[in-house]
């Protein structure tokens, strides 16, 4: 251990574009990681929303384009367009002390629309980590049709 501290200060001096691009990688990853643990909704596996909705029954939020959600989409939820998505709707209003869980495709629209819920208020949030291509590739049902 004493031989790598000692050759440790000639290292950074012949390689201090690789010691600042170590820094910078491992300042990013603490910037996100603290980020992901202030955001205030949390990401759930798909087998974590199946126990979710097993065990307390969520108000699940797709948000993919109408023709995918009828392609396929998870039991229960319920369909908004990424366009139509208000969390101050009064319908959607009344659910801000529920569970409430945002699903799309691949994960993107719903971490915006969970970013929205949160700061509308509402108080327990969560996205489907990866979106229904994460559901998919668990190999988890899917419905059909619009409801």
């Amino acid at each position: 251990m004493h031989e790598i501290l000692t050759r440790l200060p000639a290292f950074i001096g012949h390689h201090i574009l690789l010691v600042i691009a170590f820094i910078v990688i491992i300042l990013a990853l603490i910037g996100l990681e603290v980020s992901r643990r202030f955001r205030g909704f949390r990401e759930l596996t798909p087998g974590a929303l199946v126990q979710l909705i097993n065990r307390s029954s969520p108000l699940v939020i797709d948000l993919s384009a109408i023709a995918d959600y009828e392609k396929g989409h998870i039991t229960g939820s319920r369909h908004v367009a990424p366009s139509q998505f208000d969390p101050e709707n009064k319908d959607l209003a009344k659910a801000k002390d529920l569970q409430v869980v945002t699903v799309c495709k691949n994960g993107m629209e719903s971490g915006k629309a969970a970013k929205r819920l949160v700061k509308a208020g509402f108080t327990n949030v969560a996205t489907l980590a990866g979106g229904l291509d994460a559901w998919r590739r668990a190999d988890l049902p899917l419905a059909k049709g619009k409801r």
